[in-house]
């Protein structure tokens, strides 16, 4: 085992759809997703005489170690902090960064070298998506393919640098939590068919619209197919989820966007946390101010501008010694420059 501390940061995504929930051509799923920046889990592991884990209320980090030290055959002689957390079930992958992280975190800890799709599998996550792996493996504006009878996580595609630019804003709704678990399960399996020419038509948006648009940096485009995309897959997980998006609040939000003339809006994953792409720092505090005058002091919602992030997770190791907030901070920054 290291003598040092394992610093892991992991950053959290936007889930922008689905392509093809119908599978008729031996892969399913298949989705669109961007890595941000700014929101991320930060955990550390170190050496410790015996096994605990800090700042976890969830218990989710106590199952993950507990998982990854019995499928391993490890020692329990260390401990994990978590040091910061993305929001449990707001649509920005929350569980997927925290489990990969943990296990990142221990198998570097203890000098394994287990690759992120492995630990995925032990977590059982990449069921249907792999943008969170991918996010944190790589970063950037990414494509998976879905999965076949043989894939144990969807494979990355497409990996596009996001323009260094371009803003999002996120709209978060803290009252509000995204359909998870069990609840999630049971609405794929009674969600309506999803037809093979809706398929055909988001994958030519995807190919032919959205990541033409990333690569030349042409909002207008990319907020005319993510609009699209965000419209088609909004309606067809609307059965589930109680209308387009999960939370109301968020709803209007996106509705007040519109009508200035935003375009790409939308919500991620199941919410509900919801979006909108801006090109531009100014222009996105422009809208930031107008959104926290109308909405932020009576429905419950807050706002945060956030950029792409064109790198996967930080995963470093540190001195041994009590590490400050604004320590890891600095960490953080440096590696982004």
């Amino acid at each position: 085992m290291k003598s040092s501390s394992i610093y892991v940061e992991a950053p959290a995504r936007l889930h922008l759809g689905f392509l093809d929930l119908e599978g008729g051509l031996g892969r399913r799923f298949g989705s669109v997703g961007l890595t941000l920046d700014d929101v991320a889990t930060k955990i550390i592991a170190r050496p410790s005489e015996r096994l605990s884990v800090i700042s976890d209320p969830s218990g989710r980090v106590q199952k993950y170690v507990e998982k990854f030290i019995a499928y391993k055959g490890l020692s329990n002689n260390f401990e994990i902090e978590v040091v910061e957390q993305i929001l449990d079930h707001s649509g920005l992958g929350s569980g997927t960064q925290l489990s990969i992280a943990v296990g990142t975190a221990i198998s570097r800890l203890f000098e394994l070298d287990c690759k992120t799709s492995e630990i995925a599998v032990l977590s059982n996550r990449g069921a249907r998506s792999g943008i969170g792996i991918g996010a944190f493996n790589m970063g950037g504006f990414l494509v998976d393919a879905g999965r076949n009878s043989d894939s144990q996580v969807p494979p990355i595609i497409s990996r596009l640098e996001f323009p260094s630019n371009w803003r999002v804003i996120l709209i978060l709704d803290q009252g509000q939590r995204g359909l998870h678990g069990q609840d999630e399960d049971t609405s794929f399996s009674t969600l309506p068919d999803f037809s093979s020419q809706t398929a055909e038509q988001l994958c030519r948006l995807v190919l032919m619209q959205i990541l033409p648009a990333v690569s030349e940096q042409n909002i207008d485009v990319f907020n005319r197919g993510i609009y699209e995309l965000q419209g088609r897959i909004g309606e067809y997980f609307a059965s589930a989820q109680g209308g387009r998006y999960t939370s109301p609040a968020v709803a209007e939000a996106n509705s007040f966007l519109e009508s200035l003339g935003v375009k790409g809006v939308g919500q991620s994953s199941w919410g509900p946390t919801g979006f909108a792409f801006v090109d531009s720092e100014t222009n996105a505090h422009l809208l930031l101010r107008k959104l926290q005058s109308k909405f932020e002091n009576n429905k419950g919602l807050s706002f945060k501008i956030v950029s792409g992030r064109n790198i996967g997770a930080l995963v470093k190791d540190l001195e041994e010694k009590d590490i400050e907030k604004e320590d890891l901070i600095s960490l953080s920054k440096s590696n982004k420059s």
